[in-house]
């Protein structure tokens, strides 16, 4: 007989009969992009125009099938593609990212903390090192999640517990961390696209979240662990199922001792910026010699880059892994061969992001917006409290947190702007949403994988058992960051260096 499914089962069922029916997302913005110019024609046709909130100048809505926008068009297609902030920032961030990983550092670093982990704290270390493990992008999804299966494993607790928590970490957590990840690079970059809309003078940078990340950090991985021990522990029960074997990879040669080459070459590396910091008439500090604005902010991302490069091949060197220069060049060349697909994709969103602004359609629709809101008297924390839940509804439909931001940035940040907000504000909203509840979509790519780590401990479990583990996880991450965003907004804490809630106390 056949099972009868749940009204949250056929829920997901629609959910996903949807989503799959969505193009790819490189022919989703090329659609997009056509919608653009399909409306901007039509705006065109009732002479729309905008007042610029900046300098007060009336724009007109632009047509894109006129002469100059077929023009547009043609002569800037390449210059919309090569000349797309995130693109060149994220890569050069994979350079350095990619040859840590590839040379197999951050999977050494992310087993050691969970195996070595003391019994009483490693239902936190497993969340942990999950939330941290977005450093090696979505291999985390990968790595974490079984062997925090293991590890409960080993010490007698239900195995599955530490296979949520450690997903729960690497996937509802993924945009926190107490490090500078690529995905602050590439929010920042489509962040300071969308701005411009309104300020030309604005950048975001990889930082403006930074604070708001390390708190989110500590306090996802103190609720992640709370809920694992008491909820979704003590509901899974003692295990009875079947012993598992140990199949943990080989571990490289004179592994330890590159771990601890690369953590005292990367101690000496940032002490050295750290001196050179504090040097008098320092080419990193402000004329005032402050770092909020500096040349050391704005030069975060090759700073970085240059930090994982160095412990990176100081541990390739001592395992073997890297012989040669050339070696290491093969490494950041297989690195950035993994962002193949995402070079394809930022040529469709940099067409669709360039035709908006060409158009003044964004400015349009950010002014109007602006003002009907404050027309309905809905600007304060509710009105940011209902853009996380659209978003995180929205997710059901498109998992790819770059793809969403690129079609959400360019409307609700010059949108918000108007309002008061700051774009790091913006994005932070965001990533909370999109992080949180990617990991309960049935489109989700890593759910399958998932699954199958899990019926190697249940072999009856399902798509039903996957829901029922990961739902409490994605909703009480949703509600804490919520909060944590609320209690920032009425304090008016900063959320990254010189950047707070409030566009009017951003330090340019």
């Amino acid at each position: 007989m056949k099972e009868k499914k749940g009204l949250f089962q056929k829920f997901l069922d629609v959910v996903e009969r949807l989503g799959n029916k969505l193009p790819d997302p490189f022919a989703l913005f090329l659609g997009l992009a056509f919608l653009v110019i399909i409306i901007s024609w039509i705006f065109s046709m009732f002479d729309a125009s905008v007042i610029h909130p900046g300098n007060g100048e009336e724009l007109p809505i632009n047509n894109l099938l006129s002469g100059a926008g077929l023009q547009f068009i043609l002569t800037s297609m390449l210059e919309n593609f090569t000349g797309f902030a995130p693109l060149g920032l994220v890569l050069a961030m994979m350079l350095g990212i990619g040859l840590a990983e590839k040379v197999g550092l951050l999977d050494y670093a992310i087993r050691k903390t969970i195996l070595k982990s003391p019994p009483a704290l490693v239902t936190y270390t497993v969340v942990f090192v999950g939330i941290m493990g977005n450093l090696a992008s979505d291999a985390a999804a990968v790595i974490i999640p079984p062997l925090g299966a293991l590890v409960f494993y080993k010490l007698g607790r239900h195995p599955l517990a530490g296979l949520a928590a450690g997903f729960a970490g690497a996937g509802a957590g993924f945009t926190a961390n107490l490090f500078i990840a690529g995905t602050d690079v590439l929010l920042a970059g489509i962040s300071t696209e969308a701005a411009r809309l309104i300020d030309d003078t604005i950048t975001i940078t990889p930082v403006d979240n930074w604070y708001f990340n390390i708190i989110s950090t500590f306090m996802l991985t103190i609720v992640g662990g709370l809920l694992t021990s008491r909820f979704v522990e003590p509901r899974l029960g003692k295990y009875e199922g079947e012993s598992v074997e140990d199949d943990n990879e080989e571990e490289l040669p004179n592994a330890k001792k590159g771990l601890i080459a690369a953590v005292i070459i990367g101690a000496v590396y940032w002490g050295v910026i750290i001196v050179v910091i504090f040097l008098p008439n320092s080419p990193l500090t402000n004329e005032e010699g402050g770092i909020i604005p500096s040349p050391f902010i704005d030069g975060i991302v090759p700073i970085i880059l240059i930090f994982f490069m160095l412990i990176g091949i100081a541990f390739g060197i001592v395992t073997g892994k890297i012989k040669s220069t050339k070696d290491a060049t093969k490494y950041m060349t297989e690195s950035i061969k993994d962002m193949a697909g995402y070079i394809v994709l930022v040529f469709a969103i940099a067409q669709f992001i360039a035709y908006f602004n060409w158009s003044n359609l964004g400015t349009w629709l950010a002014v109007n917006g602006a003002e009907f809101l404050e027309s309905v008297e809905f600007t304060g924390i509710g009105l940011i409290i209902g853009y996380v839940i659209f978003t995180a509804l929205l997710n059901f439909l498109i998992t790819s947190g770059s793809a969403k931001w690129a079609i959400e940035a360019p409307i609700f940040v010059p949108m918000f702007m108007q309002l008061g907000y700051d774009p790091a504000f913006t994005q932070a909203a965001y990533r909370i949403a999109d992080s949180s509840i990617n990991i309960v979509t049935p489109l989700f790519p890593y759910m399958v994988i998932i699954l199958a780590f899990m019926q190697r401990y249940d072999k009856n479990a399902n798509i039903g058992t996957y829901m029922s583990l990961m739902i409490p996880y994605s909703l009480v991450f949703l509600i804490a960051w919520i909060i944590l965003l609320a209690i920032f907004y009425f304090t008016g804490m900063p959320l990254g260096p010189g950047v707070s809630v409030f566009l009017e106390d951003r330090v340019q």
